[in-house]
């Protein structure tokens, strides 16, 4: 019996965690899978070996696991294929197949666009974007990042798109803040590449709330939350996984 397992990052903010499983629960009805179970990487429970363990409990034979990150860095690459292995080991009769986080997706450009849109604000010929990611010290997030902000430059004529991060990664926020400033543009849309509230979201807003920027007009844009292009990336991730591990027993039997 197929069975899709989607992890989260996992917050301390409990209402991080709601939005998560929220944004979850309104993808898995699009999904005709009859075993759907969530779980998180940290600071929330369940856990990923609860998670799975969850599935097996239902009867799964086949465990389709689908991350719900945006980028590719160490979580992605390393600590959940480690969990994957030692549950190989406790469910050796079990198949599992992994997928992949979100990544550059033309679809994720889109919600970006809508996030600067809902504050309804005329954009202005000289308007900048810094696009603030959660950073890691993985390169391919700076790469992955910078990809998006080059589509999003391309999509909607801005003078300027610029990124910076949160944690582990340069340039820092703070500095990110600071060039903006030096550049003098009269508008400066602050995106969040967050995909839930959380501890950084309201560091973020803090931040920018404390500046003094004289004439310029910095703009704090939503986090990417609930928007409808991030469900259907969601919900396109865990459908061609599932369909590849069909696709897989079906070679297995010939």
């Amino acid at each position: 019996m197929q069975a899709i397992l989607y992890i989260g990052h996992g917050s301390r903010m409990k209402e991080a965690v709601r939005q998560a499983i929220e944004f979850i629960e309104h993808g898995k009805k699009a999904i005709s899978i009859p075993i759907q179970e969530i779980c998180f990487l940290e600071l929330a429970s369940p856990s990923i070996p609860e998670g799975i363990k969850r599935c097996a409990e239902q009867g799964a034979t086949k465990i389709a696991i689908v991350p719900v990150l945006l980028l590719t860095a160490v979580h992605a690459k390393i600590d959940i294929p480690i969990e994957i292995q030692k549950a190989k080991a406790l469910y050796p009769a079990i198949q599992f197949e992994y997928g992949k986080p979100f990544g550059v997706h033309s679809k994720i450009i889109e919600s970006l666009l809508a996030k600067i849109y809902e504050k309804e604000i005329k954009i202005k010929e000289d308007a900048m974007v810094l696009l603030v990611g959660r950073g890691s010290s993985d390169p391919d997030v700076k790469h992955n990042l910078a990809q998006i902000a080059q589509l999003l430059q391309q999509r909607y004529p801005f003078k300027k798109v610029s990124i910076c991060f949160l944690t582990a990664a340069e340039p820092s926020f703070e500095e990110g803040l600071q060039l903006a400033i030096e550049s003098r543009h009269e508008q400066v849309f602050v995106v969040p590449y967050l995909l839930f509230t959380g501890i950084l979201m309201k560091s973020i807003e803090r931040t920018v709330r404390q500046l003094k920027t004289g004439k310029q007009h910095f703009i704090l844009c939503e986090y990417l939350g609930y928007h409808t292009n991030l469900q259907e990336v969601l919900i396109e991730r865990a459908v061609a996984l599932t369909n590849r591990m069909c696709e897989t027993s079906e070679e297995s039997l010939e």
